[in-house]
C-alpha cells in the first residue's frame, strides 16, 4: 500500500503544472534559438499540460504569443531585474522600457516585482517609459 502510495505522489509531482528552473548557460530560447544567459531579462510560458517554454528575453516571449492559441497558456513568467533568477508573473510585473538598460533582443525591455522599484530605476536614468502587462502586449502587437 505505501508503494502505491508513494507511486501516485510521484507522478502527481511529475504532473504539476508549474515553472521549472531554467538552465542559465545551457537552455536556448524557445523563439530565437539564442542560449539564455541573462538572468535578468529571461522569460517562461507554461502550458495548462505543464510543457513549459524558456525565452532570454519578454520580447520573445511576447512574438512568440502572437504565433499561438493563447488559450493554451497558465502560466507567464519573467525575471525580476533587481532578483536576477527570480520569476515573476508578467501579470504582477511592471515593466520599463529603456536605452538605459539593454535586453538581449534590443528591446531595452526589463521587468520589476513593484511598480515602486520600476520607478525608480526610471527615475534614476531619467529615461523610459512604464507599462502593465496589458499596455505591453498592446505595443507588441
Amino acid at each position: 500500500m505505501k508503494k502505491i502510495m508513494s507511486l501516485s505522489l510521484m507522478l502527481v509531482a511529475a504532473c504539476s503544472v508549474g515553472p521549472k528552473p531554467i538552465a542559465y548557460g545551457d537552455a536556448g530560447c524557445h523563439y530565437c534559438k539564442m542560449t539564455i544567459v541573462d538572468k535578468q531579462h529571461a522569460a517562461q510560458m507554461v502550458t495548462k499540460k505543464g510543457k513549459v517554454f524558456n525565452f532570454d528575453a519578454t520580447e520573445c516571449m511576447l512574438n512568440h504569443l502572437k504565433e499561438i492559441d493563447q488559450e493554451i497558456v497558465k502560466l507567464m513568467l519573467t525575471n525580476d531585474y533587481n532578483a536576477p533568477g527570480k520569476l515573476i508573473a508578467v501579470t504582477e510585473a511592471t515593466f520599463l522600457i529603456s536605452k538605459a538598460i539593454p535586453s538581449p533582443m534590443g528591446e531595452y525591455l526589463t521587468a520589476f516585482a513593484t511598480k515602486d522599484e520600476a520607478r525608480a530605476v526610471l527615475e534614476k536614468h531619467g529615461d523610459g517609459e512604464l507599462f502593465t502587462w496589458q499596455q505591453l502586449k498592446q505595443r507588441f502587437k
